[in-house]
């Protein structure tokens, strides 16, 4: 006889049964490793009751049905309009294909950045044809692999024109014609480092006065000029000629390369990848070769790997600011590579002619409408331009925005008597009609046949001759060439990736569906505000909600990437100090803290002091309070990471705060360890005065290979009013849109709002439970590093590889037999040298970090033969990893089996993932630096 036995299991419960690992009963057995009688016991143990929040986060949470029925309520709220107004944001078309195979696909947006590139080999082959179509369009042969947005770009293009100027002037001239919130980002920048801002139109530049001047091309209201001369003069008095420039616009005009240009920037917005009410967006820069070590960003070059194959590696990382600390040329961390890949196959999609053909009906869309406009008497001022032009209507002007408004159109308003219009890809005989109808024409538009650009600017150089954008279109071809590259690659959704420090935990595909609803990707980030109601109700209760969380008062969400979120909150506290008549300009950092603080520092002007850390991990207080007491009155701020750096909870962090707040410095704690204090620890209550989240890693936002990310900064309450500025009204924006990538928060508020206040303190205990069993099971096979006063780790743990260097093993060794096993390698050699930080979040299963650990103590059994003499390091499986499928196949004369070389254990038989080339040599790839897509023969001259 059946019986009814009710059940507590509630499939819909997202935070314990879709997001969390290990189950229940999973929990129980980790528990009995790590030597905790429970999950509560543990927690006690590891974080210092000091420190400890006594609230609950306590909202509700939704399941997945009932957050994506919010979510479509709030879509509800925004109104889809047509949105003409330019200014660096534009309507596209994502080909179908690109948004279901990168957009939508987890094999692309759960990837790491690509600092392991044997396992990275497909979406670095995709940064490297973004790197090749930039550089063709903007005529420069050296590009980078995507920056922030438009604004940050050419904000690093000043920096960078400084360092690398001949002329010592200490100006640098902004031209008029530039965006206005590229102007803001601009002036941000520039105020820290004393370097004064010079504006004017572009023929009022005085070379002799300046060590780099900017110009857009085309204009921000829609004009095109020949910038040869200027280019030509500022070469002469030893400055930097910097062109903003638009990649649609140079599929027909004259590149900028030609016109004499040092340095390129722009967005590659239009090349598929939706508005977003702001982004993410890929910027991207271009240079001439000599100046190429001095560009900020990653650049992915060609090289070989152990058997002379091409490979694909990240070139030149010796600029990045993890290396160079506070002398490197940026503190750029993340980028935006998933949306430089989607731009990417959008121009490989179209090729150099449907990319011409798309240009030229948006150019002959936008001519018509002038034509049509002039013929009815209206005053067009733009007589050359490819898709942008201005109207001057006087007092109508207020009239014809809401003529456009009324039938579903938003115009750009230029001063009090102009009317901006903006023609893009999305543009049809019914908007030009619509438009039209606003200014009261109804007579039909005659389509124009004629350009409206001079002869002597349109492009006369061939662009994307590449083999790679010359393929058959037919869709199949397309799909197939997708999967081959992400078949390439090792990302989230094939294993678990134990990065210390980046949280690469579940990205669920409920939080992901609604960034391609039309509601929230296709609006414009200057439309009016009324319009986009949905996404502040967004941004309300995500700034609520991580205000309980953090224990701050305030919160902007305008930066668009933890390294931009470090950087505006410490302008947050040098605006402060202003403020108060103080001239504070020190920053103590312990060696402890995250890697980008220092670049940080520098940018807003700060000096940085170096603070030592005690034998355990912590920072060492006597030296602290040392510093802090000689830095006196010119203390601006400490900068720590708690946990630190060093997967601890120091003990010390309040007297910390405390000395620091005793000589008038302000608390920065970075938030990339935030996922080891979410509903246990609020930053802002244990002396924190501003803090940063990296939103793309506790708080779910996908990793894309390299960006998306966001990093919004809280504040106590004294602090608010020094927050981010709107980029529309002047100096003090640090990012391009006033909400950042504003389409990404969704991804947080619906984390957020699915895990529920209990639920992500869980997550938290969770990844606290998940580290320490790490730690248990390997502690007799390697020497964990810093575990606390308590013999507890936070939520990751670093293992001390640097007693195998005696016998020839390397970290690099270990990193690369992991591949075999079928896992990314732990972060490698930060925050020490030759060690792992392991940090397996809360999303890994019980099973997925069994699979590792067997991985790990498997590697350490072929240490063990290595110092015992049964055999040579150098002909070891550790030297030879990562094994490929041609080593499989290969004559095998090594003194170890296939079996061991290929299938060690942890790895997968059936589904084993083989890496696509070999250990990559990175001292060939930098003497033989390759930055763009490389001929055919390039490839056969390395297999010989």
């Amino acid at each position: 006889m059946t019986r009814w036995n009710p059940t507590s299991y509630n499939p819909d419960d997202f935070g314990n049964r879709r997001h969390i690992g290990p189950s229940p009963s999973e929990m129980e057995e980790m528990l009995k490793v790590v030597g905790a009688g429970s999950l509560d016991q543990l927690i006690e143990q590891t974080v210092p009751g000091s420190i400890r929040q006594d609230t609950r986060l306590d909202w509700p949470a939704l399941s997945e049905r009932e957050m994506l029925s919010l979510m479509r309520e709030v879509a509800g709220e925004n109104r889809v309009m047509t949105s003409l107004i330019g200014q660096g944001y534009y309507g596209t078309v994502t080909p179908p294909a690109i948004q279901r195979n990168i957009f939508e696909n987890p094999a692309w947006y759960t990837a790491y950045t690509p600092y392991q590139p044997e396992i990275a080999q497909g979406r670095l082959e995709a940064l490297l044809n973004y790197q090749t179509m930039v550089a063709d369009l903007t005529g420069l042969p050296v590009a980078n692999a995507s920056l922030l947005d438009e604004a940050t770009a050419a904000a690093e293009a000043m920096a960078m024109a400084q360092r690398v100027a001949k002329s010592k002037a200490k100006a640098f001239f902004v031209s008029d014609n530039l965006h206005p919130q590229t102007i803001s980002v601009i002036e941000t920048r520039a105020e820290p480092l004393g370097i004064e801002i010079l504006r004017g139109k572009p023929e009022d530049c005085d070379p002799s006065k300046v060590f780099g001047a900017i110009f857009q091309y085309p204009g921000t209201f829609g004009h095109i000029r020949d910038l040869s001369a200027d280019c030509e003069a500022l070469g002469k008095a030893g400055a930097v000629a910097i062109v903003a420039t638009d990649l649609l616009a140079l599929c027909l005009l004259k590149e900028p390369g030609a016109m004499g240009a040092d340095i390129c920037v722009g967005s590659a917005q239009r090349f598929g990848v939706p508005m977003g009410y702001g982004g993410p967006h890929a910027a991207f820069m271009s240079c001439r070769d000599e100046m190429k070590r001095a560009m900020p960003g990653r650049i992915v070059g060609v090289s070989i790997d152990a058997a002379g194959r091409p490979a694909y590696r990240l070139a030149l990382q010796t600029r990045e600011q993890h290396i160079r600390r506070e002398k490197a040329t940026s503190n750029v961390c993340t980028a935006q590579a998933l949306l430089a890949v989607m731009a990417s196959f959008y121009a490989v999609f179209h090729g150099p002619v449907g990319l011409r053909a798309i240009a030229q009906r948006v150019h002959l869309n936008a001519v018509t409408l002038a034509n049509a406009l002039r013929a009815a008497g209206a005053e067009v001022e733009t007589d050359a331009f490819f898709d942008t032009f201005t109207v001057r209507v006087g007092v109508g002007q207020a009239g014809i925005l809401a003529a456009a408004e009324q039938r579903g159109i938003n115009l750009r308003r230029v001063g009090r008597d102009r009317v901006g219009i903006s023609v893009d890809e999305t543009t049809d005989e019914g908007v030009i009609a619509r438009v039209l109808d606003a200014f009261g024409i109804t007579d039909p538009a005659e389509p124009a046949t004629e350009p409206a650009i001079p002869q002597d600017l349109l492009r006369e150089s061939d662009y994307l001759t590449h083999q790679v954008f010359h393929m058959n279109r037919a869709e199949s071809e397309m799909m197939r060439y997708m999967r081959r590259l992400s078949d390439r690659d090792l990302a989230l959704d094939r294993a678990m990736i134990p990065l210390g420090s980046c949280t690469m935990k579940l990205n669920a595909a409920a939080e992901m569906m609604p960034l391609t609803w039309p509601e929230f990707a296709m609006l414009h980030p200057f439309a009016p505000q009324a319009q986009a109601a949905g996404y502040h109700r967004v941004f309300k209760d995500l700034s609520d909600k991580l205000c309980t969380i953090t224990g701050y008062d305030a919160f902007s969400l305008q930066p668009n990437s933890g390294a931009q979120g470090e950087y505006a909150g410490l302008l947050t506290i040098a605006a402060y100090h202003k403020a108060n008549g103080e001239d504070r300009d020190i920053c103590l950092i312990p060696t402890s803290a995250h890697g980008t603080n220092p670049a940080s520092a520098q940018m807003c002007g700060m000096k940085v002091v170096v603070v030592k850390s005690a034998p355990n991990g912590d920072i060492d207080l006597e030296d602290f309070a040392d510093k802090a007491a000689k830095a006196g009155d010119r203390l601006a701020a400490v900068m720590i990471t708690y946990p630190s750096t060093h997967g601890v909870f120091e003990d010390t962090v309040r007297e910390v705060c405390r000395i620091t707040h005793e000589h008038g410095g302000q608390v920065y704690i970075d938030g990339a360890n935030m996922n080891a204090l979410v509903g246990l620890v609020k930053p802002g209550e244990i002396g924190g005065d501003v803090s940063h989240l990296n939103l793309h890693k506790t708080f779910a936002i996908p990793h894309g290979g390299g960006g998306p990310g966001m990093g919004p900064i809280g504040v106590k309450a004294h602090l608010a009013p020094y927050l981010p500025a709107d980029p529309r009204e002047g100096a003090g924006a640090v990012s391009a849109a006033p909400w950042g990538s504003a389409s990404i928060l969704l991804i947080s508020w619906a984390y957020i709002r699915m895990m529920g206040g209990e639920g992500l303190t869980q997550a938290t205990r969770v990844a606290i439970l998940n580290a320490n069993y790490i730690a248990s099971r390997l502690a007799g096979a390697y020497p964990i590093l810093f575990m606390g006063n308590r013999g507890r780790v936070a939520h990751e743990c670093i293992i001390d590889t640097r007693v195998f260097a005696e016998h020839g093993v390397t970290v690099d060794d270990i990193a690369k037999r992991l591949i075999d096993n079928g896992f990314h390698a732990p972060t490698m050699s930060w925050p020490v040298a030759g060690t792992l930080m392991v940090e397996p979040t809360e999303s890994e299963t019980k099973a997925e970090i069994d699979r590792f650990i067997t991985a790990m103590l498997a590697i350490r059994d072929e240490i063990t033969e290595v110092a015992e003499g049964r055999i040579d390091a150098e002909a070891s499986p550790l030297r030879h990893a990562p094994h490929t499928v041609e080593d499989l196949v290969a004559e095998w004369d090594r003194p170890y089996s296939r079996e061991q070389g290929c299938f060690p254990p942890g790895a997968f038989r059936v589904d084993k993932y083989w890496p696509p080339v070999g250990r990559v040599d990175n001292a060939y790839g930098d003497r033989n630096l390759i930055c763009t897509c490389p001929p055919l023969e390039a490839y056969a001259e390395a297999a010989e």
